[in-house]
């Protein structure tokens, strides 16, 4: 069983797009979304600053735009994600087509898994994905608020030091990589006390994303989905909210509403990954972040983190492997599943929003 994964915010580095524009149409491609975007992707993924990129309006459809391009590169039919629902009872076209067994995205990268699981067309995802990011924007000027990642410590004892400081656990990312989230204030207090055996790291980010402070962006997204056309999932298609195979379009939508101001439980999303009998992790450009998770939560399974054009091949191969193996809950409203056993050996790089 094959999962494409999407990153989340913080994933993107300068220059990141720079050698995928020369494979036929994909600047055309990025030209079209970036109408849809407001903004100059292929500037942006190319020669943007570090500063350009960061600005949450500008990283989250870049991120979107960047996993859909690639994802479309790698089946055997190009541009076509996966089978559509119609298609999931075994016609031919099905039999056909090869690609991913399932599909699941790190906070925005839920927008890339959704369009890549046949929920919405790749425009309405980069559409949403536009509002999203300018009303997380919006929402991080209303009142100064920042994030910190905590690493190592008991989960319990840091679970507990963050809500006595009248924080929100953000995401939990892995064990022993929970992502703090709330006023500068509290952070400063925080800082003073922190859990024991635990090491902060302040997060450049603009604010306190997947926490109470996101509210008036739930709303925004809310409004904008609400027009959306959208379909049940043709592929194992997990939630962050709490790592659960989602099986309808409408569910999804209001998950990756809510989501906004809820916490991230990439967690629990690998766990349901194991639960599945996932096999190969392919995490979508610009990878790095997810590989370097799993490599620790989900031991045994082939890892690929797409970062050039060269590794379409491997993908490829991957998807030919392992695509199409037999799991259960590809289509079968699996409920949500426990996470798997805590181990703080790891130390992967934060993901925020």
């Amino acid at each position: 069983m094959l999962i494409f994964t999407a990153p989340g915010q913080g994933a993107q580095t300068p220059g990141f797009l720079s050698p995928w524009l020369e494979l036929p149409g994909l600047a055309e491609q990025l030209g079209a979304w970036s109408e849809l975007a407001g903004r100059d992707l292929i500037r942006l993924g190319t020669t943007g600053t570090a500063e350009e990129i960061t600005d949450t309006a500008v990283a989250q459809p870049l991120l979107v735009a960047a996993a859909l391009a690639v994802a479309g590169l790698i089946g055997d039919e190009p541009s076509s994600f996966c089978p559509g629902p119609q298609d999931a009872a075994g016609s031919e076209q099905s039999k056909r087509r090869r690609f991913a067994d399932a599909a699941a995205g790190h906070s925005v990268g839920e927008l890339a898994a959704g369009a890549i699981a046949g929920v919405l067309s790749a425009e309405d995802a980069i559409k949403l994905t536009r509002v999203r990011g300018e009303a997380m924007a919006a929402s991080c000027q209303a009142v100064p608020t920042g994030m910190t990642a905590v690493l190592g410590g008991d989960e319990d004892a840091v679970l507990a030091a963050i809500a006595d400081a009248g924080l929100t656990p953000a995401n939990i990312n892995t064990a022993g990589q929970i992502v703090a989230g709330g006023t500068l204030e509290q952070l400063a207090e925080f800082a003073a006390n922190p859990p024991a055996r635990a090491r902060l790291r302040p997060l450049r980010v603009a604010g306190a994303f997947h926490t109470k402070h996101m509210a008036p962006a739930v709303e925004a997204l809310a409004a904008a989905a609400a027009g959306t056309p959208v379909k049940d999932p043709a592929i194992t298609l997990l939630s962050n909210l709490d790592g659960a195979v989602v099986t309808s379009g409408t569910d999804w939508v209001e998950r990756i509403t809510r989501q906004v101001a809820h916490p991230v439980r990439w967690d629990l999303c690998m766990a349901t990954m194991a639960r599945l009998g996932v096999t190969a992790f392919i995490e979508l450009l610009p990878g790095g972040t997810l590989t370097g998770m799993a490599k620790r939560a989900l031991p045994g399974i082939e890892l690929l983190a797409i970062k050039t054009p060269d590794q379409l091949d491997a993908a490829r191969a991957l998807l030919k492997a392992h695509s199409g193996t037999e799991h259960n809950g590809s289509l079968g409203g699996t409920p949500p599943l426990q996470p798997p056993e805590k181990d703080h050996g790891l130390e992967p790089k934060e993901a925020c929003s």
